[in-house]
């Protein structure tokens, strides 16, 4: 289900190519209180449980940047990295929230490499990540997480 990257050159040799599927991940209340906590949204949609059932998704859902944090999780559940001496997150680009995620849904990733660039000691690896919900026609986050390996 995973891939494993050997190296920079592993990281060039996959350039262009599916990396895999995640496992499935629950997201829970607690998760997006603790989110909510964390950012300071505290929105009626993401919290309060009462209220959310008769709004506009039939209960809470998920904070948007809460699902768009789970890429670490998920991509690490696909991508395993070997012979570097680090890897960094060096941001995201074209970030897309198509759909909710209402509270108790199941996510996965599916993660293909966009490219992989050299940069001074390593590469620039660009994957589009899109994390999908469990019965849903519709991805519920798409973006171009951007990553540095260096040798």
């Amino acid at each position: 289900m995973g891939t494993t990257i050997q190296g920079i050159d592993g990281a060039r040799a996959l350039a262009g190519q599916d990396w895999g599927t995640s496992n499935w991940v629950e997201v829970t209340q607690e998760q997006v209180n603790t989110f909510a906590d964390a950012t300071g949204d505290h929105q009626w949609i993401h919290v309060d449980v009462e209220k959310a059932r008769s709004g506009p998704f039939g209960g809470p859902i998920a904070h948007g940047f809460l699902t768009l944090s789970l890429i670490p999780v998920l991509f690490h559940d696909v991508v395993h990295v070997e012979g570097i001496s680090m890897a960094v997150n060096y941001g995201l680009n074209k970030v897309r929230f198509p759909a909710p995620v209402p509270v108790g849904s199941k996510l996965r990733a599916q993660i293909k490499n966009l490219t992989v660039e050299d940069v001074a000691g390593g590469v620039q690896v660009v994957n589009q990540v899109t994390i999908e919900r469990e019965g849903g026609t519709k991805p519920v986050c798409v973006a171009e997480f951007i990553s540095r390996y260096f040798a």
